[in-house]
């Protein structure tokens, strides 16, 4: 049987493949099988792909088993291959560009979709039902299951992290730390996620992102979060759950935000935030009622409260008197 087999594949460690003399036709074919005929560019098929006029037959006997196994350094009990770019492993129900790299050391679970120009690097762990858009690059991650991943996204690289030494020359920082995504979690396209310098960075189930938004090294996410894009978050942050940030929202760098917390647009976080509420300007400030306004410290604004049905020509007014009145106490 196994002669026989070994005349029917050329098994190698991209998996195993037809042979083009072989006289048989193909009866049964199961999905997450890289096959080719002879001088054809490996592609991944699945049975719709087949065509009647393809030879070969494949069976899952004790024998192709064992040719998986030794051959191709896969994992035939649970159902795990070896990607032939990069050698890393891959559950049989994925769906892989040919296109995409896997590199050694990295593991795709079952019924995960990688499109083309996908580069998952070493250290990382795509969970199971994840999808992950063209030309993205994930590397020193663990993602849970049921995640979306855009376009264009960078998971993993190092963060940016920098110090003057005794001699005035500019040292990188040890980036040594991965990036941990929970479950269902969706990230927007062109995205930058750092990993971790002294801790992991992380991100809570049920978390959304849009596009375009840089989180730095070290942060903490909590679940249910939605980001809005252009957001950005500087390194060793601490978000809480339920956290929403609106468009272009900036926090810096070791603060920390509670949990049920929103944030207006264009705001900036210089300081914790320790109690749930609505916030906004900058630096930010909690919007105590539904009508008032946001005033800043340090241009000596006062809040003034502003009535729904006031014109909008006659509130600006009275910010202008407001804030020409405090420049004239002492």
């Amino acid at each position: 049987m196994a002669n026989s087999l070994r005349t029917l594949f050329s098994v190698s460690t991209h998996g195993v493949f037809l042979n083009k003399r072989s006289s048989y036709r193909v009866r049964k074919v199961f999905v997450g099988m890289p096959l080719r005929i002879c001088s054809e560019i490996p592609r991944f098929v699945s049975v719709s792909c087949i065509r009647s006029d393809m030879c070969g037959i494949m069976m899952l006997g004790k024998d192709v088993h064992d040719l998986l196994e030794t051959s191709s350094g896969g994992n035939v009990e649970k159902g795990f291959l070896r990607w032939r770019n990069g050698g890393g492993m891959y559950h049989r129900s994925a769906l892989i560009d040919s296109s995409a790299l896997v590199e050694f050391g990295a593991v795709v679970h079952q019924e995960a979709i990688l499109g083309a120009e996908v580069h998952i690097g070493s250290n990382t762990v795509i969970g199971s039902s994840v999808k992950i858009g063209p030309s993205t690059k994930i590397g020193n991650c663990s993602i849970g299951d049921l995640c979306v991943i855009h376009n264009g996204v960078c998971i993993g690289q190092d963060g940016f992290g920098f110090y003057v030494d005794d001699n005035g020359n500019m040292v990188k920082k040890p980036q040594t730390l991965n990036v941990k995504i929970g479950n269902r979690v969706e990230i927007g396209a062109n995205t930058c996620i750092d990993r971790g310098s002294w801790r992991d960075t992380v991100i809570g189930d049920d978390t959304k992102i849009d596009n375009l938004v840089q989180i730095g090294h070290n942060v903490i996410i909590g679940k249910c979060c939605l980001f809005c894009g252009q957001v950005g978050i500087a390194g060793s942050a601490e978000i809480g759950d339920f956290v929403a940030l609106g468009g272009r929202v900036a926090v810096r760098d070791h603060v920390s935000i509670v949990s049920k917390v929103r944030l207006a647009a264009n705001s900036c976080v210089t300081k914790n935030i320790t109690e749930p509420g609505d916030y906004g300007g900058f630096p930010a400030y909690k919007k105590t009622e539904p009508d008032s306004a946001f005033a800043s410290d340090k241009h000596c604004f006062i809040l003034q409260k502003i009535l729904i049905q006031v014109p909008i020509h006659q509130w600006r007014r009275q910010i202008v008197e407001a804030q020409i009145s405090s420049k004239r106490k002492p």
